[in-house]
């Protein structure tokens, strides 16, 4: 079940407390960046965030999940409501989030 729009931009509002929230539809999907790395998924209306350290002391109880069928597993960020913490929850993360992999320009046939 692909995520409504209704829940993306939910989740855009309430994760609003960054300037920094982009969210980029990605294969049916959306992953959502934050300081210009990918912390999270919006898959089937769940938030999902990257099991880093930080995410996994602030959401102890929140249970792991993947994305999809075969992907990795995730935190589920189930309270959606306090904006403060989702916020906390980015800033902390972010530091721990690896960077973005530079693409290698494909070779072009000789």
């Amino acid at each position: 079940m692909a995520s409504s729009r209704e829940f993306v931009n939910y989740v855009r509002e309430q994760l609003s407390g960054r300037d920094d929230v982009v969210i980029r539809p990605m294969m049916g999907e959306y992953l959502v960046y934050w300081g210009g790395k990918v912390g999270g998924d919006i898959c089937d209306n769940r938030l999902l965030v990257k099991p880093v350290p930080s995410a996994l002391r602030l959401l102890p109880d929140a249970s792991l999940e993947p994305p999809y069928p075969g992907a990795k597993d995730m935190i589920l960020v189930e309270d959606l409501e306090d904006r403060p913490f989702l916020t906390s929850l980015m800033d902390a993360m972010e530091p721990e989030l690896p960077a973005r992999k530079k693409r290698t320009p494909k070779k072009k046939p000789a």
